[in-house]
């Protein structure tokens, strides 16, 4: 029999069908972990009695979000997301982000120890994908660092594993592959990064991911995904909404869990531009971007984040 917290996190998700987003007229591709930290916490805010704040709660537990890989053994995730999504008759939205010297060192850092162990556990993740297919974004931020100047990494090394990535991800069916290519404000001049996405295998991909874990407007992420689109023979993209209803915030450290930020477009491939194949919430809605401004360590649930976005997002 389910518990009442299981009982309660039904509700939860049956009542954020209905909130804060587009109209669910047709139904959408991507599947909603009925489980997630999201669903989990309004669960229990519910059951505690703080009813409102479960409700806004909602707005991000009743939405497919990407489930992000990052640890040595990817399979039993993808296997697990995929094959739950495809009973669904959906897929799941999955990250890859294991390239050796992630994050150039900084909040996030870590991945493979080295390019022979990448190429394995890449393997790994697109075995696990099997017949089932997803949406898999590639290594977020792996390419704007490099043209940006991080200098911990070879940059003609860290491109091969990247197409190495690209490549046997694309080996699988129905798998939609999208390379990471930073967004607009962080590199405003589109055609730099031109030559490094050449190099890391983009033209065999279905196209870049932008915005990813960044708060630049819809408007201004599709008017650079048009720009790269005209440097790279036609190419799609997708955009990361999950918390860019407000746009960027004004001020320092504007990527690191800036204040008065709100969800953004739900996930969706209903879009008006024909380059623009879906909206997704890549970044997980309510975990940290680290140790700033008083979060807990890159990752992390921080209930108090996730409920600022859902507050503030348009009904």
């Amino acid at each position: 029999m389910p518990t009442p917290v299981r009982r309660a996190l039904l509700a939860t998700l049956l009542a954020g069908l209905c909130c804060a987003g587009a109209t669910r007229d047709v139904p959408e591709p991507f599947w909603t972990d009925p489980d997630s930290r999201a669903a989990q916490q309004a669960a229990t805010w519910r059951a505690a009695g703080r009813t409102a704040d479960a409700a806004l709660m909602d707005r991000i537990a009743g939405r497919p979000v990407a489930e992000w890989l990052n640890g040595p053994d990817p399979g039993p995730a993808v296997r697990a997301r995929t094959t739950a999504a495809a009973r669904a008759g959906q897929v799941a939205v999955l990250v890859a982000y294991y390239i050796p010297n992630r994050d150039c060192g900084q909040y996030s850092l870590g991945g493979a120890p080295t390019a022979a162990a990448y190429r394995t556990w890449i393997d790994e993740f697109a075995t696990a994908l099997g017949d089932r297919g997803a949406y898999v974004i590639v290594e977020p931020d792996a390419v704007a660092q490099v043209v940006a100047g991080c200098t911990r990494v070879v940059a003609n090394d860290r491109y091969a594993l990247l197409a190495y990535a690209v490549d046997r991800l694309k080996r699988q069916p129905h798998t939609h592959v999208y390379l990471d290519a930073g967004n607009a404000g962080w590199i405003p001049e589109a055609w730099r990064l031109v030559d490094a996405l050449k190099a890391s295998g983009v033209a065999r991909a279905d196209g870049v991911a932008l915005n990813v874990a960044n708060f630049q407007t819809n408007k201004a992420s599709s008017t650079y995904g048009d720009q790269l689109s005209k440097d790279l023979a036609g190419l799609h993209y997708v955009i990361d909404t999950s918390r860019n209803g407000n746009g960027p915030y004004v001020g320092t450290a504007v990527w690191c869990n800036p204040p008065g930020r709100a969800l953004g477009t739900p996930p969706t491939t209903r879009t008006d531009n024909p380059l623009l194949d879906a909206y997704l919430w890549i970044k997980r809605p309510g975990e940290s971007d680290g140790t700033c401004r008083g979060g807990p360590a890159a990752g992390q649930w921080w209930p108090s984040y996730a409920l600022e976005l859902a507050r503030n997002a348009r009904p």
